[in-house]
């Protein structure tokens, strides 16, 4: 009976059209994304994207290269249905310092790192049900680390001369640590368009591959409530005109610090906002413009006031970001740019006018897909981002700052110790450029990327020394901290329901410690110099996932 009920339930899902939640930066929203490219998939999301409204679907008919093997829903009524994830199983080693971004709890320190997790989701009569937590292991060897500049009892954190910095351990503590949260969990109701929704999904704004500016998923997940519209076509009133899609999401989240930022318990916790809203027209088909704001402020009831942002910069950290997306199916093309700016214009309205660059960063790059051989399902995929966070060049004349800081808000824009949005942290550059084959049996990548994590550091350091020693501030131009990265990715099916991925990574530090080997020195009376130093550091990574 139960084999008979089994294939019954396998037939109705084989049937029908695909239809599937992905996780945020997985294997297979990925490669839905890569499917969009093509006009097979269309975006379930325009801005704002957490695990249930990355609801994906490709009708049955449509031939592509991983048809056999992407799960979808199983029903269990003619009202009810349920999806089972994973489980799923994420080991990383790196030998000589940290490397890793966008994983969430995990922090990958050096030595071996785990993330183990699977979960369940129920959907029926308006509800989504999701439990999908994870737990993770850091061996965390010891490496060297940075005298931390900032003004704790603690030395792991990152910062600046005189108390300047964020909760952004360079180091989670001393010990090998477990943890866990409740990752991709939820409880929510929609109607039509409109959803309310409590948990602890991850938020990614914006259309960047790697880098987002406000929100992406490098940080631990934070308890939130949130409502708002999902993507919705617009009608023209008392008409058949069709103007286009909206989007629109506003929540209240919980944010927590590290254990190694301070021993105030009274600062313990944040409040964070969120607004996004985004559009696209009709008239321009696949271009979408969107807009986001945050505000962090501390964890009170009189802190509910900046759901609408507003200028004071009393007590709150706000900031904002404006861009597109602009999608071209009919060549396999997509743009895409960013807009950030931290809290507002000084010296009122004109200063618009007289720098309107002031505290600006952005993103910006582009995808495009080609096929390699059609008959075989064969297609290639170039990706290239460029992401600049460094402070603009009007800060000279004003204070030690990058985009991710705040006076007030000591703790930075982070939650648990992780940085919510770009994960390579404020103040740096980076440039990436990826070539992926994706065929029948899976997906093969090599890239190439370079960044610098905190040039503000050094920007910083030559303002103040400038004052009273010149040839030391005019040193820091040796001294810049650089990784350049190459990498090999591979996802492949061993079978219907084992998803296996190795990756390996090369990843050399130039300067880890912000410094030369050689103390500084004049050479003709000219300059000062040193010897570069190199870390070579090499990323494993394996992972394996079963597929109901």
């Amino acid at each position: 009976m139960r084999k008979h009920l089994f294939i019954f339930l396998l037939s109705s899902v084989l049937l029908s059209a695909l239809q599937a939640q992905e996780a945020v930066k997985s294997i297979e929203e990925d490669y839905y994304n890569f499917l969009s490219l093509l006009g097979y998939a269309p975006r379930p999301y325009l801005n704002y994207r957490t695990f249930s409204d990355s609801a994906w679907i490709v009708d049955d008919e449509t031939e592509h290269p991983w048809k056999p093997y992407l799960s979808a829903y199983i029903p269990l009524s003619d009202n009810f249905r349920m999806r089972v994830y994973g489980p799923e199983l994420f080991m990383s080693g790196n030998t000589a310092a940290p490397y890793g971004q966008n994983d969430g709890l995990l922090w990958q320190g050096r030595g071996l790192n785990l993330m183990l997790k699977g979960g369940v989701r129920f959907e029926g009569y308006g509800f989504e049900i999701t439990l999908l937590p994870h737990f993770v292991f850091s061996q965390n060897v010891p490496f060297d680390i940075m005298t931390s500049a900032y003004e704790s009892e603690f030395g792991y954190i990152w910062g600046y001369r005189h108390g300047i910095g964020a909760d952004a351990p360079q180091r989670f503590g001393d010990q090998p640590f477990f943890d866990f949260d409740f990752g991709d969990s939820e409880i929510r109701y929609t109607w039509k368009a409109l959803t309310v929704g409590f948990g602890t999904q991850t938020i990614w704004l914006g259309p960047s591959y790697i880098n987002s500016i406000l929100h992406s998923n490098n940080a631990p997940a934070y308890p939130k409530f949130d409502i708002g519209l999902r993507r919705q076509q617009i009608i023209i009133p008392g008409t058949d005109v069709y103007i286009g899609d909206i989007e629109t999401r506003l929540w209240i989240g919980h944010l927590s610090e590290s254990d190694y930022f301070d021993s105030d318990p009274d600062n313990d916790y944040r409040m964070i906002h969120g607004f996004s809203f985004a559009y696209a027209p009709s008239f321009l088909p696949g271009l979408t413009l969107f807009a986001n704001t945050i505000v962090t402020a501390p964890w009170d009831l009189e802190s509910l006031r900046y759901i609408i942002p507003s200028d004071e910069n009393t007590v709150e950290d706000r900031k904002g970001a404006f861009g597109f997306s602009w999608i071209f199916p009919e060549v396999g093309f997509e743009v895409y740019g960013e807009l950030g700016i931290d809290d507002g214009m000084p010296f009122g309205p004109a200063g618009y006018i007289r720098h309107p660059f002031h505290t600006t960063v952005y993103t910006a790059g582009f995808k495009k897909v080609f096929p390699i051989s059609e008959d075989n399902k064969i297609y290639g995929q170039i990706l290239f981002e460029f992401n600049w966070m460094e402070m603009t060049k009007d800060f000279f004349f004003f204070w030690p700052y990058t985009f991710y800081f705040h006076h007030i808000i000591i703790q930075g824009y982070t939650n648990r110790g992780q940085w919510l949005g770009n994960g390579l942290g404020s103040g740096g550059n980076s440039q990436y450029i990826g070539f992926s084959i994706y065929y029948p049996k899976g997906t093969s990548t090599i890239f190439f990327q370079r960044n610098n994590p905190d040039n503000d550091f050094l920007y910083r350091n030559a303002i103040y020394d400038s004052v009273n020693n010149p040839m030391l501030a005019a040193s820091n131009r040796h001294h810049f901290k650089a990784n350049f990265n190459i990498g090999v990715l591979t996802s492949h099916f061993l079978t219907n329901n084992f998803l296996f991925s190795y990756n390996v990574i090369y990843n050399m530090i130039i300067n880890p410690l912000y410094e030369l080997t050689l103390e500084p020195h004049l050479i003709d009376g000219e300059a000062y110099f040193g010897k570069l130093q190199f870390l070579h550091n090499i990323s494993f990574n394996l992972a394996i996932k079963y597929i109901f």
